[in-house]
């Protein structure tokens, strides 16, 4: 992987980790138009990568995280802060657990990336299409159970294999409950921030074992840098257009790809 290399892949992930439209499925496949090995390496990049993006979700809700963090330390007052603190938690465990137990497997398909991600944005495409036609989308995070976290939780769970949309997962599963757009967006990026700074920990300590640790470092550092600004302007924009405008527009766009990217396997 050349640096410039790392930039295009900085920008992908910035772009399509918010965006309903499956990040790790993009960028196995400018992993394979790029022709880079889909080896250790690459896949400790693909993980740590996400790193960036934590920083646009903690540079575009800062104020909202630190009043959750503060809230939920605080077991003397009940807030709708603390509530969301609790609920961010109980979505979290489902995912942490399968990631973990299956960190294997994910990372054997991650070596089959076309394959791999044209399946996983075919899943994309008729998941938004069903949580756009089938729900309610009448709830705002006021309205917010226990229950209706653990459930989104469980959608966040098929964000663990490679090519599967964390965002269009999560959002999916915000909306099968009835919450509206902007707020299913709103706690489906809250929550994904526990489940990737677990993952990018988790992958760094891998990092730091390698052998050729000083000439992949810069790599990392551009794909971190790229991801983290690209990442807060997706941010952004996701959240106005959802204000206004349905998910038909992802879905049909997945399949799209999603069949194009099977044919070229």
């Amino acid at each position: 992987m050349t640096i410039f290399q790392a930039f295009l892949l900085g920008i992908i992930q910035g772009l399509t980790e918010f965006i309903p439209v499956s990040s790790t499925a993009h960028l196995l496949v400018g992993q394979t138009i790029l022709k880079i090995p889909a080896d250790d390496a690459m896949f400790s990049f693909l993980i740590i990568v996400q790193l960036g993006t934590i920083v646009s979700l903690f540079a575009f809700y800062w104020k909202d995280l630190i009043s959750i963090l503060k809230a939920t330390l605080d077991f003397r007052h009940s807030t709708p802060e603390r509530d969301l603190g609790f609920y961010i938690i109980i979505a979290t465990i489902p995912a942490l657990i399968v990631g973990y137990l299956l960190k294997d497997t994910v990372e054997t398909l991650s070596k089959q990336p076309m394959l791999e991600a044209s399946i996983r944005l075919f899943s994309a495409a008729i998941l938004l299409t069903l949580a756009e036609s089938l729900t309610r989308k009448n709830r705002s995070l006021d309205s917010m159970t226990w229950l209706d976290a653990l459930i989104v939780g469980l959608f966040q769970i098929i964000a663990v294999f490679p090519g599967a949309s964390r965002s269009g997962s999560t959002i999916s599963g915000g909306m099968f409950r009835g919450f509206d757009r902007p707020a299913a967006a709103r706690f489906a990026f809250l929550m994904s921030v526990p489940v990737m700074l677990a993952a990018g920990g988790y992958q760094t300590l891998d990092v730091i074992k390698m052998p050729n640790l000083s000439t992949f470092l810069p790599l990392l550092a551009v794909g971190f840098v790229t991801a983290a600004i690209v990442g807060w302007f997706a941010i952004k924009w996701l959240i106005d257009y959802l204000s206004k405008h349905s998910l038909y527009v992802f879905a049909a766009y997945c399949a799209v790809v999603g069949t194009i990217v099977f044919f070229l396997k």
